[in-house]
C-alpha cells in the first residue's frame, strides 16, 4: 500500500499534466468535429425547411406573375405596383438592376432559388415572359424561426451528450494507454524501495567502520585505499538517502526543532571534505552568523547535502566551493561548469541532467525544491556558463 501511495504521489503532477494536455487536445478536436457536424445538420435542416416552403413560394410567384401580366397589358390604366398581404416582392431586369421593390432586405443572391437572409426567406423566380421588363421576381416572406429553435435545441442537447460521450471515451483510452506505463513505474518504484532497503545495512556498516579506522596509524598506501573506500561509501550513502527520501516521497513525519544552522553546516561540510578532496576541490566554510530556525534536522541536512554534493559533482578539477552562513540565508557557491540562464528554471525537475558526464540521477535539486516548499524557504540560483553557480536558500 505504501508503494502504491508513493507511486501515486511521485507521478501525480506529471500524470495530471499528461492527462490534462491529452484531454485538452482531444476535447478541442472533439469540439471541432461536433461543430462541423452541427453545421452540416443546421444546413440540412435549413434546406428541408426551404424545400417545404418552395411549393408555397412558387404559388406566390405564379400569382405575382399573373398580376404583372395584367399590369403589362393594361399599363396605361394600371400603374400601381401590386401589394399582397402574404408576401413582399420585387422585380429586377436581365442586368439584375432593380425595377421596383417592396423588400425589407435588398441583398439578393441571384444564383440561388431560395435562401434565408436576416430572418427573411427569399424565393427567386424567372417568369417565361418578361412582364414590365422583369427577368427576376423575388418573393419575400418572414422566417417564422420555429425550425431554427428546434434545430438549436437539438444541436445543444445532442452536442453536449456527444461531447460527454467522446470525453468519456478519451478518458478511458488515455487510462488504457497509460496503464502499461503505470505498471512499469510501479515495478520500478518497488524495485527502488527494495533495493534501498537492502542497501541500508551494508552501507551504514561500511561508513561506520571506516570512521572508526585511525588512518594516521596506517602507512600512506593503505591510508589512500581507505580514503577511496570512504569516498565511495559516502557517495553510495548519499544516493541511498536520496532514493529513500523519494521512495517515501516526503511521507516521513517531520520532527521540527530549533536548529543551530552554523553547527549543522560545519558538520555537513566536514562530511563532504573527503569526497571533495577526491576531486581535488577545496571547500571553504564562511560562517558570518549563527541563525536558528525551526525545521526537521534530517531534512535540512538533506537539503544542504544535495547542494554541496552538486557543487562537488559539477565543479572543475582544483575548483573551490564556498559555503556561507548568514542571518537570513545560506549560500553554496562553486567555480564549476555553470549552466545557461534559460535552463535554470528546469533544474528543479526530477531526473533532469544537463551534464551526463558528471553522473547522478538528477534528483538532488528536486529534493531540495520539495523541502524548500514544505518549509516555505526561498531558493535562488545564479549561474554563468563555465564560471560557476551560486545557490542561495533564504528563510
Amino acid at each position: 500500500m505504501l508503494v502504491l501511495k508513493s507511486l501515486d504521489i511521485n507521478l501525480l503532477k506529471r500524470e495530471k499534466t499528461t492527462l490534462f494536455s491529452f484531454l485538452a487536445l482531444y476535447s478541442f478536436l472533439t469540439i471541432i468535429i461536433i461543430s462541423i457536424v452541427s453545421f452540416l445538420y443546421y444546413d440540412f435542416k435549413k434546406e428541408i425547411m426551404l424545400q417545404e416552403k418552395r411549393e408555397m413560394l412558387h404559388s406566390y410567384s405564379n400569382d405575382l406573375a399573373m398580376i404583372l401580366k395584367y399590369m403589362h397589358i393594361n399599363f396605361d390604366t394600371q400603374r400601381y405596383y401590386p401589394r399582397d398581404g402574404r408576401f413582399k416582392s420585387a422585380i429586377y431586369d436581365s442586368d439584375k438592376q432593380q425595377i421596383f421593390s417592396l423588400l425589407n432586405n435588398h441583398n439578393i443572391e441571384f444564383d440561388k432559388v431560395s435562401y434565408i437572409v436576416d430572418d427573411k426567406i427569399h424565393y427567386i423566380a424567372q417568369p417565361e415572359s418578361h412582364y414590365l421588363g422583369s427577368k427576376y421576381m423575388i418573393i419575400e416572406i418572414d422566417d417564422d424561426q420555429l425550425w431554427l429553435k428546434d434545430v438549436k435545441y437539438n444541436i445543444i442537447v445532442y452536442s453536449f451528450l456527444a461531447f460527454l460521450f467522446m470525453f468519456g471515451i478519451g478518458y478511458f483510452l488515455l487510462n488504457l494507454f497509460l496503464k502499461p506505463l503505470k505498471d512499469a513505474l510501479l515495478l520500478l518504484d518497488r524495485f527502488i524501495k527494495d533495493t534501498t532497503h537492502e542497501l541500508n545495512t551494508p552501507v551504514s556498516t561500511i561508513v561506520t567502520n571506516i570512521e572508526m579506522i585511525d588512518t594516521k596509524a596506517l602507512d600512506e598506501k593503505t591510508a589512500k585505499k581507505i580514503k577511496r573506500i570512504d569516498i565511495g561509501a559516502k557517495t553510495i550513502s548519499n544516493i541511498y538517502q536520496d532514493l529513500t527520501y523519494l521512495t517515501l516521497n516526503n511521507q516521513i513525519i517531520s520532527q521540527d526543532e530549533s536548529l543551530d544552522i552554523a553547527k549543522i553546516t560545519e558538520q555537513r561540510v566536514e562530511y563532504f571534505k573527503t569526497i571533495a578532496q577526491g576531486k581535488m576541490v577545496d571547500i571553504i566554510l564562511n560562517i558570518k552568523a549563527n541563525p536558528v530556525i525551526i525545521m526537521d534536522k534530517n531534512k535540512f541536512s538533506k537539503l544542504l547535502d544535495n547542494l554541496i554534493s552538486n557543487a562537488i559533482k559539477y565543479n572543475k578539477i582544483r575548483g573551490t566551493i564556498t559555503v556561507s552562513v548568514n542571518n537570513s540565508h545560506i549560500t553554496v557557491e562553486d567555480t564549476g561548469i555553470g549552466i545557461e540562464k534559460e535552463k535554470i528554471s528546469r533544474m528543479f525537475e526530477r531526473y533532469t541532467r544537463f551534464d551526463k558526464s558528471a553522473g547522478g540521477f538528477g534528483i538532488g535539486l528536486s529534493i531540495v525544491s520539495i523541502i524548500c516548499e514544505e518549509y516555505d524557504l526561498h531558493i535562488n540560483i545564479e549561474s554563468k556558463l563555465k564560471n560557476g553557480t551560486k545557490v542561495t536558500v533564504s528563510w
